[in-house]
Order: C-alpha cells, then sequence, then structure tokens
C-alpha cells in the first residue's frame, strides 16, 4: 500500500508539471572575502528586490578582438575600414543556444527577464530569497561606513551546469560599490629641477607657460592648429561622474580670456544617464577643466558632456551604463574622452573583461577612446599600505589609449604624479611588446617583483598636466593631473578627424597599433623624469617608451 501510494504520487507530480530533482548547481563566481573596508552588517529581508544583469556568452569575442586589430593596424588591407554596429553584432550578440538556455533557467524559477541596453544583457529583479535559492547563496547587507555605502551582496554563487558555459556572469552579485577616482588636483608642486635645465624653448612657447598652462600655451607647444573644425559627424564625447558639473557660464568667460579667437557663445551639448543632472552652480574642477580644454582646443568640434549619476548602483554601473549607451547609438562618437578611474584590484576581472570588450566595440567602429592614467605614480591611489606597485582601470585595457602627464617646457619632463604601469589582469598586447621588452631590459633588476612585467603596459602618450588655468564660478584656478593632459590629446585627435573626414578619409579610430609602429615618428620622446609611489622612485623615463609617460610633447602631429 505504501508503494501504491508513492507510485500514485509520482504521476500526480509529473502530471502537475512540478521537477523531481533540481539540477545540480555549480560554482560560477566566487571571491574570498569583501573589499577592504566593508563589513556584512546582516542578511537582507527575503523580500527585498535585487535588480540583477545577466551577462550572456558573446559569440565570437574573440573574432571582434582580431577585426578591431585588422581595422586599426598600419599596412592592414583593411586599416581605417570601420565596421557598422550591425556588422559589431555579429560578433557581440549572443548566441540562440546561450539565448534559450539562459531564459529557460530563469523561467523555470518564475523570473522574468528584460533586453538590456544591448543584446549582451538581461535585466532581472529577484526577491533575496529566491536569488538565494536559484543561485545557492547567502545574500547579505555590506556596509562601508567610511564611504557611507551600504549594499546587497554575496561572495559567491552557482549556477547549473545547462546554463555555466552561455553567461559570462551575474552582476553585480559579486561586485562590490567602488567610488570613480578623479585624476586632477588643485593644486601640485612639481619638481624644481625642471627650471635648471639648459634645454632650448621651442620658439614661441613662452615661459609662463611652465607654470601657467593656457591654450594659446599648448599651441605653442604641439603646433595645434585654431582654424576652425567643419565636419558635424566628427564628434567628441565627454564623461563625467562622482557630481562633476561644467558650466555654461565659466566656459564663456573662460573663451573670452583665453579663446578670444573663438565666439564665446561656443557650447557643448548635455546627456544625463542613471540620474545624472549637470548643477551648474557647483561647477566642479574636473567637469570644468574637461570642457573647457576640450571646447577650448578641438575648435569647432561637437562635443557632448556626458553626466553620469549613481542611481543605478554608483560609478562602476555608470561606466558600465554609459559605455553600453554608446554601443547602442546608432552613430558612435569618433572621440570618448574619461578623466576618472578605479584602482584595478576593486574591479572583478570578469567586469574588467566586459568592460574592456565594450571599449573594442566601439573602437571596431572608429572610436578613439582615451583614459587618463591616474595621478599616483605607480600606486592607485586607493590609500593604505602599499608593498607592490599597484595598477590602475581601466588603463590596462589593451583597447583604450592611456594618457600621462608631462611637467615644464624647455626641457618637458614625465611629471611626478603621472601614473603608470603593468596590468595584472590583462596580457601585454602584441603592439606593444618590442617597445615593452626594449625598456624592461633597460631596467634590469630595478623594482624585481614590484610589478607584473608581462602585463599590458601603460601608458601610451602623454601631454602636459601641470598648471592648467580653469575658470570655476569666474574665478581662475590652477588645476593640475593626467584629467589635464587627456582631453587635450583626445582634443588633437578630434581636429585631426575633421580634416581626414574634410578630405574624404575616414577617421583615426583605435590608435595604439598606430602609435606603436607608424605613428611614433610624429611624437617626441619623453626621457627625464620618474613617477615615485609605494616608498620608490617609481619608474624613470628613458628613451623611447616608458611607464611614466611613454611619448608626445614638444613634437607636432599636425603637418
Amino acid at each position: 500500500m505504501v508503494a501504491a501510494g508513492l507510485l500514485a504520487f509520482s504521476f500526480v507530480t509529473i502530471a502537475l508539471g512540478a521537477p523531481l530533482a533540481r539540477e545540480p548547481l555549480h560554482v560560477h563566481d566566487a571571491r574570498s572575502a569583501a573589499p577592504q573596508g566593508y563589513t556584512a552588517s546582516g542578511p537582507p529581508h527575503p523580500d527585498t528586490v535585487l535588480q540583477l544583469r545577466v551577462a550572456l556568452k558573446q559569440s565570437d569575442t574573440a573574432g571582434l578582438v582580431d577585426k578591431l586589430y585588422d581595422v586599426s593596424t598600419p599596412g592592414s588591407n583593411n586599416y581605417r575600414k570601420f565596421l557598422s554596429k550591425a556588422e559589431v553584432e555579429k560578433y557581440t550578440a549572443p548566441s540562440a543556444d546561450s539565448l534559450a538556455a539562459v531564459t529557460a533557467w530563469l523561467d523555470r524559477n518564475g523570473v522574468k527577464a528584460t533586453p538590456g541596453v544591448t543584446s549582451q544583457w538581461l535585466n532581472i529583479e529577484v526577491p533575496v530569497a529566491k536569488a538565494n535559492s536559484m543561485l545557492d547563496t547567502e545574500f547579505s547587507v555590506f556596509e562601508n561606513k567610511d564611504a557611507g555605502i551600504s549594499a546587497i551582496r554575496t561572495l559567491a554563487y552557482s549556477v547549473p551546469a545547462s546554463v555555466k558555459p552561455h553567461l559570462e556572469f551575474i552582476y553585480p552579485a559579486t561586485v562590490f560599490p567602488v567610488k570613480a577616482s578623479r585624476a586632477s588636483a588643485s593644486l601640485h608642486i612639481a619638481s624644481g629641477h625642471r627650471h635648471n635645465s639648459t634645454h632650448t624653448r621651442r620658439a614661441g612657447v613662452d615661459a609662463s607657460c611652465d607654470d601657467a598652462m593656457t591654450p594659446a600655451c599648448l599651441q605653442a607647444l604641439y603646433n595645434i592648429p585654431t582654424t576652425p573644425a567643419s565636419q558635424k559627424s566628427n564628434t567628441l564625447a565627454v564623461s563625467s561622474f562622482v557630481s562633476s558639473f561644467a558650466s555654461k557660464a565659466d566656459l564663456k568667460t573662460f573663451l573670452g580670456k583665453f579663446r578670444s579667437d573663438m565666439s564665446s557663445d561656443t557650447t557643448f551639448a548635455l546627456q544625463t544617464l542613471n540620474g545624472g543632472i549637470n548643477n551648474e552652480a557647483q561647477a566642479s574642477v574636473e567637469g570644468s577643466l574637461d570642457i573647457q580644454y576640450t571646447v577650448g582646443t578641438a575648435t569647432n568640434v561637437p562635443t557632448t558632456f556626458f553626466s553620469v549619476g549613481s542611481t543605478n548602483g554608483g560609478d562602476l554601473n555608470g561606466f558600465l551604463d554609459l559605455v553600453n549607451t554608446l554601443i547602442a547609438q546608432e552613430t558612435a562618437p569618433t572621440v570618448f574622452t574619461t578623466s576618472f578611474g578605479f584602482p584595478e584590484a576593486l574591479v572583478s576581472p570578469d567586469l574588467a573583461n566586459n568592460l574592456c570588450n565594450a571599449y573594442a566595440q566601439l573602437g571596431a567602429r572608429g572610436t578613439s577612446i582615451f583614459f587618463s592614467s591616474g595621478d599616483s605614480g605607480v600606486d592607485d591611489g586607493e590609500g593604505g599600505e602599499c608593498t607592490v606597485f599597484r595598477p590602475t582601470f581601466p588603463s590596462g585595457c589593451p583597447f583604450v589609449t592611456v594618457v600621462g602627464a608631462t611637467q615644464g617646457t624647455a626641457p618637458e619632463i614625465a611629471a611626478d604624479l603621472s601614473s603608470g604601469g603593468f596590468s595584472n589582469v590583462f596580457p601585454q598586447p602584441k603592439y606593444q611588446s618590442d617597445a615593452v621588452a626594449s625598456y624592461l631590459t633597460a631596467l634590469g633588476s630595478q623594482h624585481s617583483g614590484l610589478f607584473n612585467k608581462s602585463g599590458r603596459a601603460y601608458p601610451d602618450v602623454a601631454a602636459a598636466g601641470i598648471g592648467y588655468q580653469v575658470t570655476i564660478n569666474s574665478t581662475v584656478t590652477s588645476v593640475s593631473g593626467t584629467s589635464a593632459s587627456t582631453p587635450v590629446f583626445a582634443s588633437v585627435v578630434a581636429l585631426l578627424n575633421d580634416r581626414l573626414i574634410a578630405a574624404g578619409q575616414s577617421p583615426m579610430g583605435f590608435l595604439n597599433p598606430f602609435l606603436y609602429s607608424t605613428g611614433k615618428s610624429a611624437l617626441n620622446d619623453i626621457t627625464e623624469g620618474s613617477n615615485p609611489g609605494c616608498g620608490t622612485d617609481g619608474f624613470p623615463a628613458s628613451n623611447g617608451w616608458d611607464p611614466v609617460s611613454q611619448r608626445w610633447s614638444s613634437g607636432s602631429i599636425f603637418v
């Protein structure tokens, strides 16, 4: 009778469609501990709804990277023959099998997915209790009292074997909030030995430029033309995080004082994301610097200021949402510049690679992407004990161009704040292997064991970064950092794009293969200075590439 009863119950169970057994789960992502500063304070309420994103496995990431190099390498038959949005999506869209496997798993758990900004993402909303069950985990409330942050996260989660090959990761399950760092300072005392040089100053560069960098100084130093751009398809995107605002009134005052040859009514467009605003009454150092030295350098290039808020989970979310917003646009910007970053150690490798591959998508479509290297020498600016050199992110991504800083004009030397080094996440790309090998040979055993010799090395270029004259609330302030050099280099490339497009050619696109080959002949070498940090003198500048300033100083890439 008992056996017959169980058999009857089994038939009823099957008829009702209930599962006989749960598919075994396998760990998909795990971390050993929460980041420094975070402590678990207890479980969240089981009905608390988590907003999660599922990153689907892209169909052919390796093929996209190959294509990026194909269209970005001088000498290739496809050099600067960029891909369309649709052509890129053929590499990045998940396969039908991947989408079906992940969707079926979610359906079995009663979770409805909605499409993300791009086809590579699914958005889900899941109560904590259900997330704990379906991912075989325990979400907790983690607090960082110093930063004033509270977040629901877990240290590990699991998925079924049938799903594991089809998803990259679930975000932000194990990714903790990280605040973006501004690569600027309102005051910087540069090394005094730059004033004791016998080097000849470039003709037209006033001695005052050593301490007060202006658009006129940059034009003389780098032979930047003042001729207005004319091609409306050539656009410059400037990103802003951490409530860094820019004032149109301050820009008008700045142009009137430092670019009197331009109309002082020249302005910028604004786009906001994740609750971002642009409170012009509270203009910041970073926002003002970025806008004034893009609009004021890239004469008449259409410029858009992207103000990214934190309503969608913080600055890492902002980076993710901004790049995917740009990817989703039918026409991507031709230049994209960012003066913010993170300590590489605080960004999970899965997320770092996903962001880096997103930048590759833009590069394949012809976008030149620039990031500041940071302002902490061989350190990452996180603070605390520094026993080895600590790289920054996204500096380690091989698909972006990283900009360091120089100081002085006679000679121009590496700025001691300029971050540079070697990634612990991304391997060294082929385009820089010869240049880096030569530097490491000359370096010898110096700093042995303090950095990853096989990692992606940065910066790729450098430009003046000390003493920029910036108008903030109608007052001129001196600002220094790689967030000064970065928008200037980006602006120069925007002006080059204007000339290329006017001549019926494609824009520059992803620059690094060019910069490390035929392009280096147009750049001057920075051979003096270093970037101290972590209780050391840091890396010394030298002939050829170096992880302080690389190249680009008082030479000219305009002919």
